[in-house]
C-alpha cells in the first residue's frame, strides 16, 4: 500500500524555523516527482515546493522562494522541507505529495498532513 507519512509540524514562533518531513512507502520513490501542498483555513490547496525525481530539479511558491527549500534523500524514500523565517500567514495544514507520470497514466499520492502553526 502505498503510504505518505508527514511529521516535523508544530508551534513556532514568527522568524522561527521548522523542518518537516515525508516518509514514502509503497511505491519506487527515486521515480516519483515529490511535492509540499500547504491549505490555510478556508483557503484552496496551494504549491508550497515541488522536487524531481533526482533532485536536479526544484520549484517554489513566490511567497515562499528564498525562505523554503526542499530536498529529498532518495535512499531513506523521504522528502523534506526546511522553513525559515515563518511568517503567521505561513499557518496551514501541510501535505506531502508524489507525483509520477508515464505514459499517458498518472500517479498521484498525498498525505494526511501536517499541521503548522506560527504565532507569538
Amino acid at each position: 500500500q502505498v503510504q505518505l507519512v508527514e511529521s516535523g509540524g508544530g508551534l513556532v514562533q514568527p522568524g522561527g524555523s521548522l523542518r518537516l518531513s515525508c516518509a514514502a512507502s509503497g511505491f519506487t520513490f527515486s521515480t516519483y516527482a515529490m511535492s509540499w501542498y500547504y491549505q490555510a483555513p478556508g483557503k484552496e490547496r496551494e504549491l508550497v515546493a515541488a522536487i524531481s525525481s533526482a533532485g536536479s530539479s526544484t520549484n517554489y511558491a513566490d511567497s515562499m522562494k528564498g525562505r523554503f527549500t526542499i530536498s529529498r534523500d532518495n535512499a531513506k524514500n523521504t522528502v523534506y522541507l526546511q522553513m525559515n523565517s515563518l511568517k503567521p500567514e505561513d499557518t496551514a495544514v501541510y501535505y506531502c505529495n508524489a507525483r509520477r507520470v508515464a505514459g499517458l497514466k498518472r500517479y498521484d499520492y498525498w498525505g494526511q498532513g501536517t499541521q503548522v502553526t506560527v504565532s507569538s
